[in-house]
């Protein structure tokens, strides 16, 4: 018996060591050696394909090697490694990437260490999403892996009748990652963006602490996080809101020649009770009325609107929906076109649809596959998404969407531009807003060749010194900096208190160097 116990133990220590050794020939030096003995070194892979994948991102724009990258197996896994960063003499950067989606490398690591948030899905003994409701208030909400995509969120939820009530515009995307930016679309005039329908989190520091946090625990590093860029912590769960989910939704788009009148609207739209979802875009010769948004216009549409646009240029779409239910199928008509009475669109250019609750939230995925087949999709992408105060987006339009836009016409892609409230965010959190009580959220979603995004780029950077110069006080979602003094304009009055939370929770800086706020200087 002691005979084969011995055996036992040395057929581990040689599968071990064999394993370590196996590890050696391609390890980056710019980790410490004694990583390769600790628990998670299994779960460490160096190899190509994984540096490969860990090395860019859906913006196509920068490419960055990693040293290694995690696939953990539990929350414990991704502590482990991050206590052992904190630790070590030389601190290395960690970066947490969920499906991938950033366009400037913001979940790189540069010689340091990528946590593929996905693999916890694949060590799962239970489900990552589950719901519940709250005996003392009665609402319910879900408990959710930060690592999960809302569309799985909305598969679970719809199982109970339920939902989240904010989204973004496209459902692949991870909690994790939307809630460490903002996470915004059509409903968030109604419901603020996501980071505002969040209750409690479970968020791995940069000292490896696994702390629990929301408005009553540890209210500090709950606020941090939220729009936090992940510089303070990596959230592997978040308790969501949720309500009753509708069954389907009647989708309206209006047309507009004139800017005054599309903004005017949208705002009475956002001020009165009814809407779910207040939208609007712009239709140019290069941003066509059916992108890979949605196709929503028919073919006879299409030509009306074709005609419309050879005359004026630019056209603004207004999109709203309503949703219903059995309940209220007899009545939404009615309370929709109340709604939408004395508006100012052009006459005969209103488009009417009726969808699925579902096919309405997904309906980018359909173009995502249409482009991917043509192998139009994984190609660079140089977005810029801003916040443009309510006050100067009469400016913003005759500058930019005329000025640069229309002028130079090398958009390719959707552009967005639509109100919010201020009051639906809470200014505890890290997320940055105009200081207006109303602004617009301006999404230019851009895509290039590889031989002339560039061309693209250069347009941003003309926007970006248009503002600038005319002292419209934009701020950039999913921002983008290369300074300091870039970083600190861009947050203003909450610099200090980013740089004290970043001081208490990631003493070291490790958490996302990517974004290159702390780590660029």
């Amino acid at each position: 018996m002691a005979r084969a116990s011995i055996s036992l133990i040395f057929l581990f220590i040689v599968s071990r060591l064999m394993s370590i050794v196996g590890k050696l020939s391609p390890w980056n030096n710019s980790l410490p050696h004694e990583l390769l003995f600790q628990e998670i070194s299994d779960r460490i892979h160096v190899d190509e394909s994984a540096i490969k994948l860990a090395s860019s991102d859906f913006g196509r724009l920068v490419h960055v090697n990693p040293a290694g990258v995690l696939y953990p197996s539990s929350e414990k896994d991704i502590c482990a490694l991050v206590k052992f960063s904190y630790d070590s003499a030389v601190p290395f950067g960690v970066a947490a990437r969920g499906h991938g989606h950033s366009v400037r490398g913001q979940a790189m690591a540069d010689n340091g260490m990528v946590v593929e948030m996905g693999a916890l899905k694949d060590y799962a003994r239970g489900p990552r999403i589950r719901v519940f409701q709250n005996p003392m208030s009665l609402e319910f909400y879900a408990d959710v892996g930060g690592e999960q995509l809302w569309i799985d969120v909305l598969k679970a939820t719809l199982d109970h009748g339920l939902a989240p009530v904010s989204w973004t515009d496209y459902l692949y995307l991870t909690v994790g990652g939307t809630l460490s930016n903002a996470g915004i679309s059509g409903q968030s005039f109604l419901h603020g963006p996501q980071i505002a329908n969040v209750h409690e989190m479970d968020v791995i520091t940069g000292k490896g602490e696994h702390l629990t946090c929301s408005k009553q625990i540890n209210s500090e590093l709950f606020y941090a996080v939220l729009g936090g860029l992940g510089q303070f912590g990596i959230i592997t769960r978040a308790r969501i809101a949720l309500d009753k989910a509708p069954d389907r939704v009647k989708w309206v788009r209006m047309l507009y020649h004139d800017f005054f009148s599309f903004t005017k609207d949208q705002e009475y739209l956002i001020s009165v009770n009814g809407l779910d979802y207040v939208e609007g875009s712009l239709i140019m010769q290069q941003s066509p009325a059916n992108n890979w948004r949605s196709s929503f216009f028919s073919p006879s549409d299409q030509s009306k609107i074709n005609s419309l646009l050879s005359k004026h240029g630019i056209i603004y779409c207004l999109e709203v929906v309503k949703y219903y239910d059995d309940l209220t199928m007899d009545t939404v008509d009615e309370e929709l076109m109340l709604l939408l009475k004395g508006l100012n669109f052009l006459q005969y250019f209103i488009f009417k649809k009726d969808d699925t609750y579902v096919d309405f939230l997904n309906r980018v995925r359909s173009g995502e596959l249409k482009l991917q087949a043509k192998g139009l999709w994984d190609v660079p992408h140089p977005w810029l998404n801003l916040f443009v105060p309510k006050s100067r987006i009469m400016d913003f339009n005759e500058g930019v969407f005329f000025g640069i836009l229309q002028k130079q016409n090398k958009t390719t892609g959707p552009i967005l531009v639509y109100p919010l409230h201020r009051n639906k965010w809470d200014d505890r959190m890290s997320a940055v807003i105009p200081d207006e009580a109303t602004f617009y959220s301006i999404g230019l979603l851009v895509s290039g060749g590889e031989s002339d995004w560039e061309l693209l780029e250069s347009q941003n950077k003309q926007i970006l010194e248009f503002c600038s110069k005319a002292g419209i006080r934009a701020k950039q979602y999913l921002p983008h900096y290369r300074t300091k003094e870039e970083w600190m304009n861009h947050f203003g009055s909450k610099w200090e208190t980013f740089q004290q939370r970043k001081r208490q929770f990631d003493p070291k800086m490790i958490l996302s160097p990517g974004q290159r706020i702390f780590n660029s200087w």
